[in-house]
């Protein structure tokens, strides 16, 4: 009785102890979607998402008006913009993103594509890696609210000082219920990336 006891005891410890880690996690990702950090940085990173042709998806392009205020506030004196190109597409994300920004008033020389990565942890790589050839060090993330603070933790885990603005706008901050399940997602993903440090695919540009 005195074994079963202790056994009970542990188990409904270890039960407890996992549901504060995901209510914490959940909560951390909704206090991070709330926070607009605006430090003056080495460049403004974009993460990609869907593009169709050339042309940002709104979700993508959401992200890249967002990053266009930031550049002309003088948050950083570049932009970068990442995504590889899924299979059949003549265009990566990071091109579409590019060109989007061009297109808008952005000049060529505050622009830097990066043309590969098929999820954040990729791209979060391929930055830095960029970011170290140029002895760069602040990166500002651009994503997602609640894609912001396993983007950001990512970054970091990169070897980039980063910090996150997330974009108010697009098909992820409409509606409550969309909300609820992206906070849902990424607290899975979170955790997963903590305890196995690999990311997962799911919803376009934020796996």
């Amino acid at each position: 009785m005195v074994v079963w006891s202790l056994l009970t005891r542990l188990v409904g410890a270890a039960v407890l102890a996992a549901v504060l880690l995901v209510v914490s996690t959940a909560l951390g990702i909704w206090w991070t979607a709330r926070q607009d950090s605006r430090p003056q940085s080495d460049a403004i990173v974009v993460l990609g998402s869907a593009q169709y042709n050339g042309v940002p998806s709104s979700i993508f392009a959401a992200r890249l008006e967002h990053a266009i205020g930031l550049y002309e506030a003088g948050v950083a004196p570049v932009i970068v913009t990442v995504g590889g190109k899924a299979t059949g597409d003549q265009f990566a994300e990071a091109e579409a993103g590019r060109d989007y920004l061009a297109r808008a008033g952005v000049p060529a020389e505050a622009l830097l594509a990066v043309p590969e990565g098929g999820d954040t942890l990729e791209s979060m790589r391929v930055v830095g890696a960029a970011f170290a050839e140029r002895g760069w060090q602040r990166a500002l993330v651009v994503t997602d609210p609640w894609h912001a603070m396993r983007a950001q933790r990512m970054a970091q885990d990169a070897g980039m000082e980063a910090e996150s603005s997330p974009t108010r706008q697009g098909p992820a901050v409409q509606t409550r219920n969309t909300q609820f399940r992206y906070i849902l997602r990424e607290t899975a993903a979170y955790l997963l990336y903590r305890v196995t440090g690999e990311s997962i695919a799911g919803a376009p540009g934020i796996g």
